[in-house]
């Protein structure tokens, strides 16, 4: 099959497909578990003239297990190019960093992954480079915070844990009337349910290790891109100026497990989509919870927004019990859905966002991001809805 006839394929279809490898013809691509690469004198000329990626020089610099996952990526982004890395927050900062030098400026939503909070707000004003959050569900708060140095617009698809969800299409013409380039975090959608590059967005980041690989047993990040704003070669000039000198490469085996999990993304989310929304409608109408977060609930704030650019709604929701001690005492009391930091696998993950993944988070910041001490945040995994129900309803009922 040709690139013009894979292009012609529907999403399930890209997602399961890759040519075989070629020497074998096996319909499982190998695994390269290589450091190094023997050169000769033709290679050897070859990257001296700078043919970089069409050769293999070091595990660091690429790898054809690496290079498979990237281009697989592509495909279900509809990407023109992709940069796999060590890990998503890898992915973030190789991408903000290959974008930024000190004195640039950023504007991004108050609600955003924690460890990407921290590092916009602490970490890179050590670089020169500052953050000013807003609220980009509202965009003349976003116009209103761009300054002459802004470079960047950052947002997450669905916004965690808050479940926000911000319309693209405004955003993205802002930001390309000012030549600023849109970054999207798509790790709480997946590209199965959104696929921000259609909507404009110049580069879209996912943490693999979450609905991508979707076993909980590989980490990875992806940077993919389709941007008129930037250099067709963006990816591979960061690649060599900023992945490699940092040494975040993706390893060929967690590359070989999530190429593996591209492959059933499709039927995982669909399945996760549909156990969050009955999730979702039964706890609005639990007595022991005081609110939903769920883009699929006509009571969602964006809900009109989340069905503009969503055919799925996610596998990801939010809910809120009294205060936070109960919040703790209802997931350890959990029996089939998991007490975890994570998301997007087959098991149904919970967490206490405001005293777990955001607990360095100032209170102040915590109120302006919309994240309460009894929210719970739930990753819907591929149980029986009703079982998942009654191992829900049995925690609620002790507090």
């Amino acid at each position: 099959m040709n690139e013009e006839q894979r292009k012609k394929l529907s999403f399930d279809s890209r997602a399961v497909y890759y040519p075989p490898e070629a020497a074998t013809q096996s319909l499982n691509a190998p695994i390269y578990m290589a450091s190094s690469f023997q050169y000769d004198a033709e290679i050897y000329q070859r990257v001296v003239d700078g043919e970089r990626k069409t050769v293999n020089i070091y595990g660091r610099c690429g790898n054809p297990s690496e290079y498979q996952f990237e281009e697989q990526m592509m495909q279900v982004h509809n990407a023109d190019a992709c940069l796999a890395t060590a890990s998503g927050m890898a992915a973030i900062t190789v991408a903000l960093f290959g974008l930024l030098k000190s004195g640039d400026h950023i504007v991004c939503d108050w609600t955003t992954y924690s460890s990407t909070h921290e590092m916009l707000d602490h970490r890179l004003t050590d670089y020169g480079i500052t953050t000013t959050f807003v609220d980009t569900a509202d965009v003349d708060a976003v116009a209103a915070a761009i300054q002459p140095n802004t470079k960047v617009l950052y947002v997450e698809t669905i916004a965690n844990p808050s479940m926000k969800v911000s319309a693209l299409p405004p955003l993205v013409e802002l930001a390309h009337s000012k030549d600023i380039v849109v970054v999207c975090d798509n790790t709480f959608a997946s590209p199965y349910v959104m696929r921000p590059l259609e909507w404009g967005v110049d580069l879209v980041l996912e943490s693999a290790t979450k609905f991508i690989g979707g076993h909980s047993d590989a980490i990875g990040g992806a940077i993919c891109m389709k941007s008129d704003l930037l250099p067709a070669d963006f990816l591979e000039q960061i690649r060599w100026n900023t992945m490699v000198k940092w040494g975040s490469p993706i390893s060929p085996f967690n590359a070989w497990l999530l190429l593996r999990g591209i492959q059933t993304l499709h039927v995982r989310v669909e399945r996760a989509c549909q156990t969050a929304m009955t999730l979702a409608k039964h706890f609005e109408s639990h007595p022991k919870v005081n609110r939903v977060w769920y883009p699929g609930l006509e009571s969602h704030p964006q809900h009109e927004v989340a069905l503009a650019q969503m055919p799925k709604f996610g596998g990801m929701l939010t809910f809120e019990v009294k205060d936070g001690a109960s919040a703790v005492k209802v997931l350890d009391s959990l029996k089939l859905a998991t007490f975890a930091a994570s998301l997007g696998g087959v098991r149904t993950t919970t967490q206490v966002p405001a005293t777990m993944a955001f607990l360095d988070i100032p209170e102040e910041q915590l109120n302006k991001m919309n994240i309460a001490q009894g929210m719970i945040r739930v990753s819907a995994g591929l149980e029986d809805a009703q079982d998942l129900i009654a191992d829900f309803d049995a925690a609620l009922a002790g507090i």
